[in-house]
């Protein structure tokens, strides 16, 4: 196996964790086997990934924030990543709204089809719909507040309290930069090993990922609902298969081709491990240590704009996400009759935007803030139960798409700062050698 690229050894395990559950599924005790008895790699398998998670933010970040070496330059670089995320954002929502305006799925879904989802979902959506109304009842400036810790170790216990760990290292490293180099460099050369440690620890974990997505996708087979509901939502979830499919084979590697100069081949071998890694875990946050390793060492980012730009983005940028929930928010809305107009659409794009902000990037949380951009346009938020079918298959294409745009980003804000250079590929054994 260690002569196949590792892309390859994931898309295996994931095609044998299909038949093998689609196998285990024509035995009446197979679903519980799998579950028993498989389930549990894939569940270690991410456990190990957000593990190294918080690590991995504290060490490299620190390290890419003290070698600015000036804080004009960490506010370039912030200014520069978060205005493009937000631009990608906007971009990723009006892509689902003009697709789900021209196709309109919502037609494609019967009366029956529709009242026998939202009774089987109905308490899943209700569940939903309280957490998102906590969220709404907070004030203004709650969510700035939500990001400045008051114990950096509660808030390091935590793979959901990103912003706050962010917060909190950003502010050591400005530390760091503004005391006398002599002082700081023992600190930096610890943080500069930790990084190295961490780093050869995903290589590791990483050797585990093909039998890890095998077990996660063979998991899934088991636990789908019926083919019935899947093919009630098959116009919906081509829709956003679609959108996502443009971002992530046309949209993010022609803006690397024009910008940086990467052809499409090298940039999507570069990230493709990520992109499988977070399709099988449906978590960007889980996935981050490897979209790091891979846009550092694959990609040429140099590592100081890497341990910035991809932690932030792992928090506040879901570009598939938002391009879902444009999809979705109107898909329900055709479903329930409601017309929407181009005003409510463009509350869409601004609510669908801030929303993803902040948000943890973990499986199920965009179902958190759907809710939230449908009661902004006044659109009955028990519709959410129409979607559940399918929205477990379709949060691992958007976490791919998340994860891509990441990359994407990072490439951007390095080539316009000069930070690209040749990519230096690392093996889990390089610096190994065995005693005689």
């Amino acid at each position: 196996m260690r002569k196949i690229a590792l892309h390859w050894q994931i898309i295996i395990g994931m095609f044998a964790g299909l038949l093998i559950g689609a196998l285990f599924l024509m035995f009446p005790w197979g679903k519980d086997f799998v579950v028993d008895w498989i389930k549990p790699f894939g569940t270690i398998f991410i456990n190990s990934l957000k593990l190294i998670a918080i690590p991995l933010i504290i060490a490299s970040l620190v390290k890419g924030v003290s070698d600015l070496n000036d804080i004009r330059q960490l506010s370039k670089m912030g200014s520069r990543t978060i205005g493009m995320y937000i631009l990608t954002t906007i971009f990723a929502i009006s892509i689902g709204l003009l697709l789900v305006n021209i196709i309109k799925p919502g037609s494609f879904i019967e009366e029956t089809t529709r009242l026998e989802m939202m009774q089987s979902f109905a308490g899943e959506a209700d569940t939903r719909i309280a957490s998102a109304n906590e969220t709404k009842e907070r004030g203004p400036l709650d969510a700035l507040v939500d990001i400045i810790p008051d114990n950096i170790v509660a808030a390091a216990s935590s793979n959901g309290n990103m912003l706050q760990i962010i917060f909190f290292v950003v502010f050591f490293g400005i530390g760091i930069i503004l005391i006398e180099p002599s002082k700081s460099k023992p600190v930096k050369d610890f943080f500069d090993g930790l990084n190295e440690v961490i780093l050869k620890m995903i290589d590791i974990i990483m050797l585990f990922a093909p039998f890890g997505v095998f077990a996660l996708l063979a998991t899934l087979m088991v636990e789908a609902p019926s083919s019935d509901v899947f093919i009630a939502l098959g116009a919906y979830a081509l829709t956003v298969v679609f959108g996502l499919a443009f971002l992530l084979f046309v949209f993010y590697p022609s803006v690397v081709k024009v910008f940086t100069g990467i052809d499409f081949k090298t940039f999507l071998n570069g990230i493709s491990p990520a992109q499988l890694l977070a399709f099988s875990t449906s978590s960007s946050a889980a996935t981050l240590p490897v979209t790091m390793e891979r846009v550092e060492e694959h990609l040429g980012v140099e590592k100081d704009v890497v341990s910035f730009v991809c932690p932030v983005g792992a928090t506040i940028n879901m570009d598939g996400t938002s391009l879902y929930q444009g999809i979705a928010a109107v898909f329900i809305a055709q479903v329930f009759g409601n017309d929407l107009t181009l005003s409510d659409q463009l509350v869409i794009v601004l609510t669908a935007t801030l929303a993803s902000i902040g948000t943890a990037a973990v499986p199920g949380a965009g179902i958190l803030m759907l809710v939230i951009v449908l009661e902004s346009i006044g659109v009955n938020p028990a519709g959410i139960a129409l979607i559940f079918a399918v929205d477990r298959p379709l949060d691992m294409v958007r976490t791919a798409v998340n994860v891509t745009s990441d990359a994407t980003v990072a490439l951007l804000v390095g080539k316009s700062l000069g930070k690209i250079k040749d990519p230096n590929v690392k093996n889990w054994d390089d610096h190994y050698k065995p005693q005689d």
